[in-house]
């Protein structure tokens, strides 16, 4: 056995082995047994060609091949992720409608307003993390700073004088600035954009100054020397970029990130959860995967058990409560 395939043996076992001896009923051993007998539906809350289709689309072959069924992906953007949301979160859970949510999905969407219908840590079987999406602070070419302390400073010393540019309102582009406004008390305008490819020309003409970008807009721009990076929001050293630091190498317990997972509806079986996981957890230590976070401009992440998996969850929707509300994006 190869190294990769022994890897992913030991992963897919203790995956399993975090269900073992519960007190299963024979109905749900039944259904873990049997499973899947229908074709799958993988709903994905991103138009096709994202990354987090793209990622749904590879565990879609995965359990093709390694189950037999038809799996399907079917893309229903809208309402920030919530429209796809909604789908898998009112179907049955049965293991045959599975969902791909990101940090939006289950952390920040829901937190924006009373009215989604959709409660991400009651609502959903959280099944493993597949990747983190990394986001570079980045300034125009010809911004006067070349690292985080000098940001700060130069910005302190001119309140008011700098525009930034998002995403759009309550998307991580926006949150993070506002939480460093908020913690240095800095007078930084902002500039929403319909999205971070509509914000581009405005950041590379130099008509705003900075702006967060994930890792698939920031990385060609900075290679090329069209945009300056300061820092990243993780606090672990990236290797997608040469030589940029952390944010939280000068401001300590920065540390954040977008993710993406794949779950199910609330109440879905142990088992069932169970074989699901241990086939992405096989999937994740093939190259083939590794290489498509390398093409996505992804941050590997340690794998989760699916009861890792839930606890991240809950953690990160209370985690991004506080700066949500900071932000001045909640309605």
């Amino acid at each position: 056995m190869g190294r990769g395939s022994a890897v992913a043996a030991l992963v897919a076992a203790c995956v399993l082995a975090a269900g073992a001896g519960l007190p299963w009923d024979s109905q749900a051993q039944d259904a873990a047994a049997n499973y899947p007998a229908f074709p799958i539906k993988i709903v994905v809350p991103y138009p096709a060609g994202s990354i987090p289709d793209t990622l749904g689309r590879l565990i879609g072959d995965q359990l093709q091949t390694q189950f037999g069924k038809p799996v399907v992906v079917e893309n229903r953007a809208g309402a920030s992720t919530l429209l796809g949301a909604k789908v898998v979160a009112n179907a049955e859970p049965d293991g045959y409608t599975l969902l791909i949510p990101t940090v939006t999905t289950l952390s920040i969407a829901p937190q924006l307003t009373s009215k989604t219908g959709v409660d991400p840590v009651n609502d959903f079987t959280p099944i493993a993390r597949l990747g983190a999406t990394n986001f570079f602070l980045v300034v125009r070419s010809s911004f006067p700073a070349r690292t985080m302390r000098e940001w700060i400073d130069e910005v302190k010393r001119n309140p008011g004088k700098y525009r930034y540019a998002s995403a759009g309102i309550g998307t991580p582009h926006h949150i993070f600035m506002e939480l460093l406004k908020q913690q240095f008390n800095l007078d930084i305008a902002h500039v929403p954009y319909k999205g971070s490819v509509e914000a581009m020309p405005d950041l590379l003409a130099g008509r705003v100054d900075m702006a967060f970008l994930d890792g698939s807009q920031a990385v060609a721009p900075i290679q090329s020397g069209s945009l300056r990076a300061l820092g990243t929001t993780m606090a672990k050293q990236t290797d997608l970029v040469e030589g940029v630091p952390p944010i939280a190498a000068t401001v300590p317990g920065f540390d954040w990130s977008g993710w993406i997972m794949i779950a199910g509806p609330r109440g879905m079986q142990k088992p069932v959860v169970n074989r699901i996981a241990a086939q992405v957890a096989q999937l994740q230590a093939t190259p083939r995967f590794s290489s498509a976070l390398h093409n996505a401009l992804m941050e590997a992440m340690p794998v989760l058990s699916p009861d890792q998996a839930a606890a991240f969850v809950r953690d990160e929707y209370e985690r991004w409560k506080p700066v949500i509300k900071l932000s001045g994006a909640v309605e």
